[in-house]
Formats: structure tokens, C-alpha cells, sequence
């Protein structure tokens, strides 16, 4: 496992990769927390108020050859604005992973599609480098899980009192009246 948080070669704040030839033939269990600066970047990245907590469990195992199985869980407190009330408010985040990664495309069928040996393209995600990042895992993962429109339990959304409608031209109208049609 190699954990790296430079910033200036980091794509994402949290960095944890893992190599295929890292992990044993009996698998690998990586049991991450992320520290404060890296929940602060994570929180500036999605939006959030605040991130008090961020875990990723992950179990590894090596799939056919030169692929990886990564089974496990995301699990933060998040600090979100109300959507309603614009007060923070505490949200749990829990989110399952189970991805496959596979080597990139090796060949390319007759109709110039590309093509992954033994695995449908639609079921895998490309192993870059023989390399998979837990820690960007984990970062896609929360974002994922994070409720789009927080709201606080009893709050509702009272729209602004409606103005009875006037139409534009009703000022034009008092206008053309003449001085004799009061």
C-alpha cells in the first residue's frame, strides 16, 4: 500500500493505492481513516460544511490475472446546509463498494470495439497501471452517498405570499384614459 498525499501530483486528496503485486494470493483487508487536513480538502471538494468523520473498509483479492476484487464500505458524518433553513445538519453516509478492476483493454474486435479478456466491459473498471486507489474509492463513493437536498426533520419550504397579478399593460391603460374618463 502506498499512501501519498503531495498535492501537487495527488488528482484527488486522498491517495491510497494499492498494487496488484502488494496484494497476497489469500487477499488483503486495508481498514482506512482519513485525518483532518484530508477531510477538509474532501469536504471543500463535495461541497459539505464540515467532515468530522471518514472510514473506508476495504477487502482486496486477486481476480484471474492482473485484476483485483475490491468489496467494502464507506462510512462518514457530514455536515450539510439545510436546503429549507440553510442550518447545518448531521447526515450519516453509508456506501457498500463492490467493483471489479481488470487489466486496460488488450483486444479489439473486427467492429473496432475494444474489449477486456473473460470479463464484459459494462461489469469491470480498468486496473491503470496495475493499480487501484482505495482512497479516490472511498472520496467517489462518499459523493455518491450524499443526499442532494438535506433538509432538517420538520422543515418545510413556505414559498414567498403571491402578488396578485397585474398585467403589464395595465399601467398604459391609465395612461389612455382622457381627462373626461374618470
Amino acid at each position: 500500500m502506498r499512501e501519498q498525499r503531495s498535492e501537487k501530483y495527488a488528482p484527488t486528496p486522498w491517495q491510497v493505492s494499492v498494487a496488484v503485486a502488494d496484494v497476497a494470493e489469500t487477499g488483503a483487508r486495508f481498514d482506512l481513516v482519513a485525518d483532518a487536513q484530508v477531510r477538509a480538502a474532501v469536504a471543500r471538494m463535495a461541497g459539505l460544511r464540515d467532515l468530522p468523520r471518514l472510514r473506508a473498509n476495504f477487502d482486496v483479492t486477486r481476480r484471474g490475472t492482473g485484476g483485483l476484487h475490491v468489496a467494502g464500505r464507506v462510512s462518514a458524518t457530514v455536515v450539510q446546509l439545510c436546503v429549507v433553513t440553510l442550518d447545518p445538519l448531521v447526515n450519516e453516509v453509508e456506501e457498500a463498494i463492490d467493483l471489479l478492476f481488470v487489466p486496460q483493454p488488450t483486444a479489439e474486435r473486427e467492429d473496432g470495439e475494444v474489449r477486456t479478456r473473460g470479463e464484459s466491459a459494462d461489469e469491470t473498471e480498468p486496473l491503470i497501471g496495475g493499480l487501484v486507489d482505495l482512497g479516490a474509492l472511498a472520496i467517489e463513493f462518499l459523493i455518491l452517498g450524499l443526499d442532494p437536498y438535506p433538509r432538517k426533520p420538520g422543515a418545510v419550504f413556505q414559498p414567498p405570499e403571491a402578488k396578485p397579478y397585474e398585467s403589464p399593460f395595465a399601467a398604459l391603460a391609465s395612461l389612455r384614459k382622457g381627462p373626461d374618463d374618470h
